[in-house]
């Protein structure tokens, strides 16, 4: 049957080439001349210069087959004849569809941008020829992949629609099924410890508890390759140098949804370090070298104290530009003993030297900024030290959402490497106009210009026109953090305030405030900083009402009033700040820590003499290699006074210098600037000075306030944006108090008073606990908060939600 359909198409094909006029070609003949048809995409010069035979040329059917194979190799036609027409060769050929569209359907496990880059590889991509034997590999290499995770009833299949224009519609559809669940894990050989114990050591388990988000009963070829591994380090790092795993098997239940997984170990002897001998070219820095290796005889030998040594080694060499060590460790193993020698040899090869530093993905920030920054230099020898401290500025400054750092080898150069620097930007300010909401501020009105990164210079610039429910500001700032080569920044602001106190939870009065402020700062090594700055102030009060913590303030300085009786005071003062900064971050940081202690003192002669001094401490500590899991702890501690004298009178702490919490920063779950004193209302009462307690806050001159975070990876956030979004647990706790103010001084105060004698009290703390996430949107920061009060004191103003939009977290 098959001999004669066989003589069917060959009778069909030599009628058909009789009806063209063409005849195989069989025996030899001159080319006098070339005939191409078919061609509807590929053009004629293209197919020419893939065919290797030209006029003048003799043919014959060796010569066919190989241009026959030529063109195919070409991967644009999917059939091709060679036939004769007298002394014409005549190529007949069917081009490949082109593919018009490529469509996923049914795929949840892999996305979408995975498999575009996985049939790309493949040569399949749309508005390129189809070549349909390359679909079943695709199809397998799919499947294997489900495989891989545990899959085994995973189908891949790709269906091709037929357009017009020889085009084709591409459609992989996916079927993925279940994931094969781990029924049993056996781990057979071992001895010295239990199975239990071994398993527990394992990502892949048979069974989990609710607890354990780590562990999983989903097979994955690729976590079993790393448990194996995990398995071989728990037993050579507790001296058993002979450990090996002999097999493993994987059988797979009939249904194809349960896996039972078998693991035969040899455990070995445990072996313990004779000694360790550091050969090779050492430098001349052998004792230095011997201190990185903190292995002493007599101890159980350990797989991970000699790759720490190892790379201990490496790193200390590339300090002095040796970036590319080798440093290898050979065991000398007496199995009578039970013993290992260690020979650790050194090669640390030529000395690396920077020729060019090449900086990319910065559209808007200058070249000059991120060069300022690196202190690996060109010329030099590359120094890992001096690289990762060049990232880690980077990083601080603000304006970049990733930083990477890499040497690039110079092909023929041994001694000599490119330093590439490629950073992905992210938005440094914002510019703001229309309408805003915070659920401590209000409605607010705002315009204006903020750029931590202005222009692109790494200049700090703002203009910015704000009104809210309790406040109209107007400020211009503006900062150059290099205004010497030597890092000294100088800066200036001027500001024009209008605060309604009684609109912001605080007590009644409005304060007037026009103010002017220059500032420098010297950085005296890589992490510490002094910073320094005079200012001037004037403030006209008015809308005083009768509390008795005002009325305090009203007797030192009645005399201060103008021609409308509002009260006006010009300051003069001067303000010290140390910083210490060694964050890998400057905005989301995940690891190192921050301090900063600043004063503030009006200068004598000034209208009001008074001092203030806070201090800040945030600490970063990862819990995993990615920084995903990370642990903040930070706290701040202030306290001010007045100092001096005035008409006998000690001079005081002004009211509207104060300290407060609760809102989006401290304390969370209490509205914003309630936390602390409350106003005593003062009133004359049958010719007697009386007070009543408030749930006003008046604030305090003494604060002590912590958080304790736990950032945790931000739940359904896309791998694009998770260096824009942090979300966090969060435990806050703190008080804020006054040290000079006596409410027992006014005896006639009403019981009510009792319940908020907490003026001197900073044990009367208060605590909350919630959720938050923050955002670095393109308006800049934005910060949303649900707390709950876990402790309170009476008069408390608390809230659930907190919305906030500004500069800082």
């Amino acid at each position: 049957m098959a001999v004669r359909k066989a003589l069917v198409a060959s009778c069909l094909l030599s009628v058909s080439l009789v009806a063209n006029g063409a005849e195989p070609v069989t025996d030899g003949f001159v080319v006098k001349d070339i005939r191409v048809e078919g061609l509807q995409r590929v053009t004629l010069g293209a197919a020419l210069l893939n065919l290797p035979v030209r006029v003048g040329d003799t043919v014959d059917g060796n010569a066919v087959a190989n241009a026959i194979k030529k063109l195919y190799s070409s991967g644009n036609f999917e059939d091709i004849q060679l036939t004769r027409d007298g002394d014409a060769l005549v190529v007949t050929v069917r081009e490949r569809p082109t593919i018009s569209n490529i469509e996923f359907v049914g795929n949840k496990d892999i996305k979408e941008e995975q498999l575009k880059e996985s049939i790309e590889a493949s040569g399949v991509r749309v508005g390129e020829p189809l070549d349909r034997t390359v679909l079943r590999s695709l199809e397998k290499n799919l499947e294997d992949f489900y495989y891989g995770v545990g899959k085994y009833s995973a189908k891949v299949q790709a269906i091709v629609t037929p357009l017009p224009r020889n085009r084709v519609d591409l459609k992989l559809n996916f079927i993925e099924g279940v994931s094969a669940k781990i029924q049993q894990i056996n781990i057979v050989g071992n001895k010295v410890f239990n199975e239990e114990r071994l398993i527990a050591q394992l990502s892949l388990r048979d069974d989990v508890p609710w607890w354990n988000v780590v562990a999983d009963k989903k097979y994955q070829k690729q976590k079993l390759a790393g448990d194996l591994e995990t398995l071989r380090s728990y037993y050579m790092n507790r001296g058993y140098l002979r450990f090996k795993v002999d097999s493993t098997q994987v059988e797979m239940t009939p249904d194809r949804k349960g896996l039972y997984i078998t693991i035969n170990v040899s455990e070995g002897e445990q072996y313990k370090v004779a000694g360790v001998n550091l050969k090779g070219d050492l430098l001349g820095r052998d004792a230095d070298m011997k201190k990185l290796v903190a292995i002493a005889p007599g101890e159980l030998y350990s797989a991970a104290n000699v790759t720490n040594a190892e790379e201990s080694i490496s790193k200390y060499l590339g300090k002095f530009g040796y970036a590319y060590p080798q440093v290898t460790t050979y065991p000398s193993i007496d199995d009578q003993k039970k013993e290992v020698v260690l020979n650790i040899n050194v090669a640390p090869g030529p000395r690396i030297y920077v020729r060019n530093i090449t900086v990319q993905g910065n559209q808007q920030t200058r070249d000059e900024v991120l060069r300022r920054e690196m202190r690996q230099m060109e010329g030099t020898w590359l120094s890992n030290e001096q690289v990762e401290s060049s990232k880690t500025r980077l990083n601080r400054l603000g304006f970049f959402e990733t930083v990477e750092i890499q040497p690039r080898r110079l092909p023929g150069s041994e001694d000599q490497v490119d330093l590439d620097v490629k950073v992905k930007e992210q938005a440094a300010g914002s510019i703001t106009g229309g309408v805003g909401y915070g659920t401590s501020s209000g409605v607010s009105f705002q315009f204006g210009l903020s750029q931590d990164n202005f222009l692109g210079s790494g200049n700090k610039g703002a203009f910015t026109f704000n009104m809210n429910d309790y406040s109209k500001t107007f400020d211009v700032s503006y900062t150059d953090p290099y205004f010497t080569l030597d890092g000294v920044s100088l800066g200036g602001r001027v500001y024009y305030t209008q605060f309604e106190a009684g609109n912001a939870n605080l007590v009644d009065y409005n304060n007037e405030t026009i103010g002017a402020r220059a500032t420098f700062g010297y950085p005296f090594n890589e992490i510490n900083r002094l910073e320094f700055g005079v200012g001037y102030e004037n403030n006209k009060l008015s809308q005083l009402q009768a509390y008795a913590q005002i009325r305090k303030f009203w007797e030192i300085y009645a005399g201060n009033r103008d021609s409308q009786g509002r009260v006006v005071f010009n300051k003069y003062d001067f303000t010290t700040s140390w910083i210490r900064n060694d964050l890998n971050k400057g905005m989301f940081a995940t690891e190192g820590n921050r301090q900063q202690l600043t004063g503030k003192v009006t200068v004598p002669g000034s209208d009001l003499q008074f001092y203030k001094v806070s201090f800040d401490d945030s600490h970063y500590y990862p819990l995993d290699k990615e920084h995903s899991w990370v642990l903040l702890g930070r706290m701040k501690l202030a306290y001010g006074a007045g100092y001096g004298e005035v008409d006998g009178y000690n001079q005081v702490l002004p009211f509207f210098e104060n300290y407060y919490a609760g809102g989006s920063e401290w304390l969370r779950g209490f509205r914003s600037n309630t936390v602390g004193p409350k106003a005593l209302y003062l009133y004359n009462y049958q010719g007697n000075d009386t007070v009543t307690a408030t749930d006003q806050s008046v604030g305090g001159n003494a604060m002590a306030v912590a958080s304790f975070e736990f950032i945790v990876p931000t739940p359904f956030a896309s791998e694009t944006y998770r260096n824009q979004l942090r979300t966090s647990i969060f435990f806050d706790i703190g008080n804020v108090w006054d040290t000079t103010f006596n409410p027992s001084d006014y005896a006639s105060c009403s019981s009510s008073c009792d319940k908020f004698y907490d003026y001197s009290d900073p044990a009367k703390y208060r605590s909350s606990v919630g959720v938050a996430l923050q955002w670095l949107s393109p308006l800049g920061p934005l910060a949303v908060s649900f707390a709950k009060p876990i402790k309170e004191q009476p008069g408390d103003k608390t809230e659930v939600f907190n919305f906030n939009i500004g500069r800082t977290f």
